[in-house]
């Protein structure tokens, strides 16, 4: 009879923590998709790619995502819950001191911190290229990534428009785009430098309009 190989542990040694092992393979995983699509681009990173950075089989990625673009969302994700620490206790609420403006330059000076972390940087700035010609990966990367920041605008505009600091009639979706979309376009595009400066403008001039006062 052949002798059965004891599946448990030996006298004194831990058994091995698989939640341990998985953890620390994902987190390879994660970091190795960030490097690769900033590294080749998001059209040449390969689930291969992936899988031979992190130094784990192709099988233990397709085992939890089904694509690289849902690798690479997950690893975004992730990448922004471990900044939530530094952004202090509160990152994912919107402040509303009373002070319309005030509140509005808070968030976009923090919004331009992030943009200009070079952690973010790169794999943000090839994904939301990258979504530019992929609709598919385009439409995920706002569900999962910008319309949570929008629906924040949005909620303060609205509180604004409650307080009487802002018009009734105005759509705050659209009137968020006055201060997101120039400080995306010219970090995007590289059209010009970003900075607390650019964004306080900015506010000034949605909230003032261009006519004279």
């Amino acid at each position: 009879m052949a002798v059965q190989k004891s599946t448990q542990p030996a006298p004194g040694k831990p058994a091995p923590d698989s939640a341990r092992r998985s953890e620390k393979s994902r987190r390879a995983i994660y970091d190795a998709a960030l490097a690769l699509v900033v590294e080749v681009g998001y059209p040449k990173t390969t689930i291969e790619g992936i899988a031979a950075r992190a130094g784990v089989g192709k099988q233990t990625i397709y085992r939890w995502w089904s694509s690289k673009a849902d690798v690479l969302m997950e690893a975004f994700l992730d990448l922004a819950e471990r900044y939530v620490p530094e952004a202090g206790p509160t990152p994912y609420t919107f402040p509303d001191t009373g002070d319309l403006a005030a509140d509005l330059k808070t968030v976009l000076r923090a919004t331009v911190d992030e943009l200009r972390d070079p952690r973010f940087e790169a794999p943000c700035r090839a994904l939301a290229a990258e979504g530019v010609v992929n609709e598919q990966l385009g439409r995920e990367f706002v569900a999962k990534l910008t319309q949570p920041s929008l629906d924040l605008y949005i909620g303060r505009l609205r509180a604004a428009q409650d307080a009487g600091q802002v018009r009734p009639e105005i759509d705050p979706r659209i009137a968020l785009e006055l201060f997101v979309s120039p400080l995306a376009q010219r970090w995007l595009q590289h059209t010009g430098p970003i900075s607390y400066e650019y964004t306080d403008t900015l506010v000034e001039y949605a909230l003032h309009g261009l006519a004279p006062r």
